[in-house]
């Protein structure tokens, strides 16, 4: 059976916890995060699974009672929010390109917009036979650990945004050892929260964009994805009530890109293979709720779920106080 880390908050302090597909819960004694595990077992050559064994078992954790109470934190964290690197790829997803091509299509004219053109590149060249590449992706930057936020936590929008939307999303988490080579550690459900009206304004505001927060669900999933792909639901609730709903595919079944492909351009670039960083890397969406109108606000709840992760991730939207024209003075000293 799958293993799940994840990590409880406890007086100011963090417990990690593994979990199975049953959903039986226990706290990892003598470790004080995820990273620590997976620093130590990287160091001493062994796998999770196997450094979980090592530490043995604490007390029995039920994990529905804490997610209801808040208290699950996201799955991983580093000590140095500085040196956790958050970035994704886009146009991944095979039928990802149809919300972006309409989004471009207006200012493109009759043309092919290069939102399909860089989808088309992926469905040709991104899966390339096991050790050569292929086609890079589109790639994204969204800034460092601090833009995290854990389960049922608010995704705060800036003031000045157009808009705070969901892309229901699988992540992979990533440790730099000391030999300067990644490792995944697993894989997460995700909400790479962005600002797609901005974005509809010029693609080459992508970049703007994507400078917004992110959700990590609760369980980092260790070992390989299912073979099958994923399947999940992502809903926006407002009110009680169910304003959005629809099911998102993900995994390389539902990909025009294999993951090693994206990851190996991710980690191609030296600067993002310095020992001990920790990498969350998104790996695309075919599912928004802008594409189908949907307009969020203050107080709208993100719902996402998918299995094979037991847990659901929920984020409420809020946006941060101040006006949005507010102007950034720079001095000089």
């Amino acid at each position: 059976m799958a293993l799940r880390l994840l990590q409880m908050k406890r007086n100011g302090a963090i417990a990690v916890v593994a979990s199975d597909d049953a959903g039986a819960a226990f706290e990892v004694p003598g470790v004080e995060s995820t990273y620590e595990l997976a620093q130590s077992a990287l160091r001493d050559g062994l796998t999770l699974l196997q450094a979980v064994e090592r530490a043995g078992r604490g007390a029995e954790i039920d994990l529905d009672a804490a997610l209801m109470e808040g208290a699950i934190a996201q799955p991983i964290h580093h000590p140095d929010p500085a040196h956790l690197i958050v970035a994704g790829t886009g146009l991944t997803h095979l039928g990802s390109a149809d919300g972006r091509d309409k989004m471009h299509k207006a200012a493109a004219g009759e043309q092919v917009t290069d939102s399909m053109k860089m989808f088309r590149m992926g469905v040709e060249g991104g899966k390339p036979a096991e050790g050569t590449v292929g086609v890079q992706p589109e790639w994204f930057y969204k800034g460092d650990g601090s833009t995290l936020v854990g389960p049922d936590e608010a995704l705060t929008s800036p003031a000045f945004a157009l808009d705070g939307g969901e892309e229901p999303e699988l992540a992979g988490i990533y440790l730099i050892g000391a030999d300067g080579m990644p490792v995944r550690l697993g894989f997460c459900l995700a909400n790479e929260f962005s600002d797609h009206v901005t974005e509809r304004g010029n693609y080459l505001w992508l970049a703007h964009s994507k400078l917004r927060q992110a959700s990590l669900g609760p369980e980092l999933l260790v070992g390989d994805l299912p073979a099958a792909g994923v399947e999940g639901t992502s809903r926006i609730c407002r009110g009680g009530e169910t304003i959005f709903e629809k099911p998102f595919l993900s995994g390389e079944p539902n990909m025009s890109h294999s993951i090693a492909n994206l990851e190996h351009h991710h980690f191609k670039y030296a600067q993002f293979r310095r020992p001990g960083d920790l990498h969350v890397h998104f790996f695309g969406t075919a599912t928004l709720s802008v594409t189908d109108g949907i307009k969020t606000q203050d107080g709208d709840r993100f719902e996402i779920e998918a299995a094979p992760f037991r847990l659901p991730l929920r984020n409420t939207l809020q946006t941060e106080p101040g006006a949005p024209d507010a102007f950034v003075r720079v001095t000089s000293l």
